[in-house]
């Protein structure tokens, strides 16, 4: 089974921003993905239900990943109890697509939480583990889209600064 960070990494990964590629398009989809990590048996069946769960959590943890609030709704309620053994922690009490779903949503309590964010990017959103020494990292990818960022707030500035050359001729 993956590291409770990689766990989430992957899930939220599920939905390629960019290309709008999403790997739980449908219930027997996101059955398919949790069986393959080990969080739902071979038996376990998504309904749509459960596909509208996945969903609300995935976009939940981007955003909580964003360091923004989740929403009005924040993450759907899914069958977790609060365990104490020695710290606490948070423990599914289902199984099948529901209980896998709770696992998922109960990896935010993992210490390595504030090493997982999603890509500055906004046209990425792609979610990766900052393993950076001061946990400072921006972008899944400084070559491609940290180069993006920074190439275009470069030409922003570049036109700005064409902006104000021509305006003070026009004063001029």
């Amino acid at each position: 089974m993956l590291a409770p960070a990689e766990l989430m990494r992957d899930f939220v990964n599920t939905l390629d921003v960019e290309s709008g590629a999403d790997e739980l398009a449908s219930p027997a989809e996101l059955a398919l993905w949790l069986r393959e990590r080990g969080l739902a048996g071979p038996l376990d069946r998504a309904v749509d239900d459960d596909l509208t769960t996945a969903l609300a959590l995935r976009e939940g943890l981007r955003a909580a990943l964003r360091r923004q609030d989740g929403g009005s709704g924040g993450l759907p309620l899914l069958p977790l109890r609060l365990a104490i053994d020695p710290r606490p922690r948070l423990v599914a009490v289902e199984s099948g697509i529901p209980g896998a779903l709770a696992v998922i949503a109960a990896a935010v309590t993992d210490a390595s939480w504030d090493r997982l964010k999603v890509c500055a990017e906004i046209t990425c959103e792609w979610a990766f583990i900052d393993f950076s020494k001061n946990r400072s990292r921006s972008w899944c990818s400084m070559r491609v889209c940290g180069n993006r960022t920074k190439t275009r707030a470069y030409r922003a500035r570049k036109q700005g600064s064409r902006r104000l050359q021509a305006s003070n001729t026009d004063t001029v």
